[in-house]
C-alpha cells in the first residue's frame, strides 16, 4: 500500500481497507456495523482471530481526520507482526470512521493545501449534541445511529483496550486514559522525541484533570452538568466510559496537525497573570465581534442549504466563550477553582485554545455567508480580517509548523501500539512491526508550511 501523503477521504478509507482484505483474506475482514445519518456505511476492519479484542475508533470528530490514516497503518502493522495477533491471541477491530458525514463536509480542505487559512475557512465540526462519542442523556437514550452502532460494537466485543483517535489542530500530542497505564508516559516521550512531535504538558482539554505523567492525563468519571460544562469539560457520559463494565481501558490519543514547540516547555512563565489577561481580553473582543456578525448574518440564511447544521456549532461556541474568558481572567475567575496554569506550556495551550474557538466560529460563519451567494450584512471582509489575524498569531506568534500527515499517523499508531504493549505486558525489545526508520536516535524537526 502506498504511503499516505494526505488525509484519506471517506471513500478512500473504504477502498484501501477493501484492498487489504483482498490481499490478506485469511487474516483480515471487513463488515458493516452501522449506517450514518446520511446513509454512509460504518465499516469495521478486523485483523487477526484471537479471543482478546482491541477496538480502535477513528474519526469521532469530523475535523480530526488523522485517525483514518492511523487505522490503515495499524492494520498493516498487525498483518506484518504476528505478535500483535496470534502471539497475543488478539483481534484488532478498526472502525474506519465514526462520523463519515462530518468527514465528508471537511473534504474541501482534507486533501490540501495544508495552510491554516484554508483549513479554517473550510472547517466543519458539528454541534455538541451531534458528536457521536457523547451520551448527554445516557446510553439508553442515545439518538444518533453512529452512537448506537458504537455502543453495540463495544457490548459485542467487550474490548480489553479501546483507543479513540483524535487530532489537535494546533498544539501537541497527549493521551487521556480512563485509568492509569504505568509506563505509558515514558513510551509517549520516546515516540514523540523520535518523530519530532511536541508533547502537550499542560493540555487545555485536561485543564482540571489529574496528571498521570507528562502529557498523560486521567479522564475523571462523567458527571451531570450544564450544557456549557459538557461542551468545555466533557462533563457527560460518553462512549469512553460505556465499555468499562466489561473491564475496558480507554485511551484517547491526540495527534497534532500543526505543532507548537512551546506546549512542551514546562518552565515557569515570566508573567502568567498578564498572559491570562491578554488571552481573556482578546477572546472577549473576538466573541463580541462574532456574536454581532452572527446576529447580522442569521436573518439572511433562510435559503442556505443545511444552514442549521453550521449554525449549531456557532451557537455552541458563542455560548461558552464568555464563561471561558471570565474563568481564564485572573481578575474575574472564581477564586475557589483557580486555573492550574503555572508553566509556559499551560499558558501556551490556553492561548491556542482561545484562538481555536474564535477561528472555528469565524470559519463556519465564513462558509455560511459564502454559501448564501451574497453578503448583505457586509460580514465577509471582517471575517477575513479576523481569520487572517488569528492564523498569523498561530504561525508567527506561536510558531505553529505543519507536521506531514504520514508523521502524524506514525506518531498516533506508535502510541496505540505502546498502550497495547503495556496492556498485555509486552517486553521491550526490537520492533517487529515494520516501523519505518525515521533516523538514528535524533528528533525529526517539524516541517514548515
Amino acid at each position: 500500500m502506498p504511503p499516505l501523503r494526505r488525509y484519506p477521504t471517506v471513500d478512500e478509507l473504504g477502498a484501501r481497507a477493501a484492498a487489504l482484505v483482498t490481499r490478506h483474506p485469511a487474516a483480515a475482514r471487513l463488515r458493516r456495523v452501522g449506517t450514518s445519518r446520511a446513509g454512509i456505511p460504518l465499516w469495521l476492519l478486523s485483523v487477526g482471530r484471537g479471543s482478546r479484542q482491541v477496538l480502535v475508533v477513528a474519526g469521532p470528530h469530523a475535523n480530526e481526520p488523522v485517525g483514518g490514516a492511523t487505522v490503515l497503518r495499524l492494520a498493516e502493522r498487525a498483518l506484518a507482526d504476528p505478535w500483535l495477533t496470534a502471539g497475543t491471541d488478539t483481534t484488532w477491530n478498526l472502525l474506519l470512521c465514526l462520523d463519515p458525514d462530518g468527514l465528508r463536509r471537511n473534504e474541501r480542505w482534507l486533501t490540501g493545501p495544508y495552510s491554516l487559512g484554508h483549513h479554517y475557512r473550510n472547517f466543519f465540526r458539528p454541534g455538541f449534541l451531534e458528536q457521536p462519542e457523547w451520551l448527554p442523556d445516557g446510553a439508553a437514550a442515545a439518538a444518533l445511529p453512529e452512537t448506537r452502532a458504537l455502543l453495540a460494537l463495544q457490548d459485542e466485543l467487550r474490548p480489553v483496550l479501546q483507543c479513540s483517535l483524535h487530532g489537535v489542530d494546533v498544539g501537541g500530542g497527549f493521551v487521556e486514559l480512563t485509568r492509569d497505564l504505568p509506563g505509558l508516559d515514558r513510551r509517549v516521550a520516546g515516540v514523540a522525541a523520535r518523530l519530532g512531535i511536541p508533547r502537550e504538558l499542560g493540555a487545555y482539554d485536561a485543564l482540571y484533570w489529574p496528571r498521570l505523567g507528562p502529557a498523560v492525563y486521567r479522564i475523571p468519571p462523567p458527571h451531570r452538568g450544564t450544557l456549557a460544562a459538557a461542551i468545555t469539560e466533557a462533563a457527560v457520559e460518553s462512549t469512553w466510559f460505556h465499555p468499562h463494565r466489561h473491564g475496558t481501558l480507554t485511551a484517547v490519543v491526540e495527534a497534532p496537525m500543526w505543532g507548537v514547540a512551546a506546549v512542551a516547555d514546562g518552565s515557569p512563565h515570566p508573567g502568567p497573570a498578564a498572559e491570562r489577561r491578554a488571552v481573556s481580553r482578546t477572546l472577549r473582543e473576538d466573541t463580541r465581534l462574532l456574536a454581532d456578525l452572527t446576529d447580522r448574518i442569521r436573518p439572511h440564511l433562510a435559503a442556505v442549504p443545511d444552514a442549521a447544521r453550521l449554525l449549531a456549532p456557532v451557537d455552541d461556541y458563542l455560548l461558552v466563550c464568555p464563561g471561558l474568558a471570565d474563568a481564564w481572567d485572573p481578575d474575574t475567575g472564581p477564586s475557589a477553582d483557580p486555573l492550574p496554569l503555572l508553566t509556559t506550556a499551560g499558558l501556551t495551550a490556553l492561548r491556542l485554545a482561545g484562538r481555536r474557538v474564535v477561528l472555528r466560529t469565524a470559519g463556519l460563519l465564513h462558509q455560511l455567508v459564502s454559501r448564501a451567494g451574497h453578503d448583505p450584512a457586509g460580514a465577509l471582509p471582517q471575517l477575513d480580517r479576523l481569520i487572517d489575524a488569528r492564523c498569523a498569531d498561530y504561525r508567527d506568534g506561536c510558531r505553529a509548523r505543519w507536521i506531514p500527515v504520514e508523521r502524524q499517523a506514525e506518531y498516533q499508531a506508535r502510541v496505540v501500539l505502546a498502550a497495547f504493549a503495556l496492556a498485555v505486558r509486552r517486553p521491550r525489545g526490537p520492533s517487529r512491526s515494520g516501523e519505518r526508520d525515521w533516523g538514528p536516535g535524533t528528533a525529526v524537526p517539524m516541517h514548515r508550511e
